[in-house]
């Protein structure tokens, strides 16, 4: 391994896969430095590759809502893995919903021309991974917007970004590996479902070839043949999905058109958005299906949050409800999301107590977006310096993480509750590693 690029271990780990190896990837979407470095830490211990990826809205020429632009979100990500000896020659680097996605209120022609400057910036920050998303309507496209947009407008639009891609890649970063594409992708829209539903149905094999054929016609017109030898996946859905409370587990047996399908066309894997939540058995079936890219997010960082969550009950427990000198952290969390609500407003609904529930609780985890502020951080910090001041007694561990209790009992983990913390987030990143072949632990 450690004689290939990480590109090429994407690659090879993609044609393994198709050849019947139980092998895969998965991908983490977050920008939170502790959910970064906790996976960092769980890929070090297996020698493996991590496929890091920022979405269109995260990272953006502008600064997308993480406040980095591309060449930032890459140093970001290099500090992180360099501070735990993490060789950056074992990251891989994805973009992900690369298309007019952040300016689809917008005239097509003008959210075009923005996306072909947020493709050449991701490009031009070293971006190896890029999926061509271009399925939205803009303000003045025409048709039936409660169906998808027409699979010709959608190719038509993907190949003029995998232009611009392929020449920034010329002009920029000649002299690394050219960049590898995703095409397509899923319903229902990104980010976790938002109404109940009594399932969802998988890509049908029909759609899922139709989406191949149109992209190829519209590339080889365009002179793109040769980026389209590296075309490597297509994101569809293979119905899993989740909501607030609700987790939608992956049936075989209805993909399985879908999934013999894929073996049908040179190279091609299928990737899964939304597999958060999903049983450990079910994202090994989803490898085994050529679900061959497992994209992970909201899951991460609301294991963070249910790790601080824990820590904090300890310390109450520690302390006393009464004492003046507790953290705080729930309460302050929630005070934040109050007073800055555009995160979550739109997304959780209901009476106000089902709301304050949600904001605490929901599997979408919109309190993700609210560990940077700067009075939350605080809480948190003091929240770690009364566990460092008052010792997490064993029995009150295994109470409230009795998992990282047995590995403290085992000598394979300390009391520091910043590293109990790692340790939860690694629950998650465990079970992907171990359904990917990268680890048996």
């Amino acid at each position: 391994m450690d004689n290939k690029n990480s590109q090429e271990i994407f690659v090879n780990l993609l044609k393994e896969n198709r050849n019947g190896r139980q092998k895969g990837i998965y991908s983490v979407c977050s920008a939170h430095p502790e959910v970064l470095k906790a996976c960092f830490m769980q890929a070090k211990a297996d020698g493996s590759v991590l496929l890091v990826e920022s979405t269109s809205n995260q990272v953006d020429q502008f600064g997308g809502y993480t406040g980095m632009k591309p060449a930032d979100f890459v140093s970001f990500i290099r500090r992180i893995a360099a501070a735990i000896g993490f060789s950056s020659d074992k990251i891989i680097l994805g973009g992900d919903h690369l298309g007019p996605n952040p300016w689809k209120h917008l005239p097509a022609e003008e959210a075009m021309e923005k996306a072909k400057v947020l493709i050449a910036e991701y490009i031009k920050a070293g971006y190896q991974k890029i999926h061509l998303d271009t399925s939205m309507f803009c303000a003045d496209d025409e048709g039936d917007r409660s169906k998808p947009l027409s699979d010709e407008v959608v190719a038509k639009r993907t190949a003029i970004l995998c232009h611009v891609a392929e020449d920034t890649w010329q002009k920029f970063r000649k002299g690394t590996p050219k960049p590898v594409y995703i095409i397509g992708t899923e319903v229902p829209i990104p980010g976790g479902a938002q109404e109940e539903e009594e399932g969802v149905s998988p890509t049908t094999p029909e759609d899922a070839e139709k989406t191949i054929a149109v992209t190829h016609e519209y590339f080889v017109k365009e002179g793109l043949t040769d980026a389209w030898e590296r075309v490597v996946g297509l994101v569809v859905q293979p119905g899993v999905e989740f909501s607030d409370d609700k987790v939608f587990q992956y049936l075989p047996e209805k993909a399985q058109g879908l999934s013999s399908q894929i073996l049908n066309v040179d190279r091609l894997v299928f990737e899964a958005h939304s597999t958060d939540y999903q049983s450990a058995e079910n994202l090994a079936k989803l490898i085994e299906g050529h679900f061959c890219i497992l994209k992970v997010g909201p899951w991460l960082t609301f294991a963070y949050r249910e790790a601080l969550f824990a820590l904090e009950a300890m310390e109450v427990e520690i302390m006393g409800k009464d004492n003046g000198n507790l953290s705080k952290l729930s309460e302050t969390l929630d005070n934040a999301m109050l007073k800055e609500p555009r995160f979550w407003k739109a997304y959780y609904h209901g009476s106000e107590y089902q709301q304050a529930f949600k904001r605490k609780y929901s599997f979408s985890d919109r309190s993700r977006y609210y560990w940077t502020f700067p009075e939350v951080d605080a809480a948190k910090e003091k929240l770690f310096k009364n566990l460092q001041e008052n010792q997490i007694p064993l029995s009150l561990l295994s109470q409230f993480m009795p998992a990282q209790f047995y590995l403290v009992c085992s000598g394979k983990l300390s009391l520091d509750p910043k590293e109990l913390v790692y340790s939860h987030i690694r629950t998650v990143a465990g079970m992907y590693s171990r359904a990917c072949g990268f680890t048996k632990v």
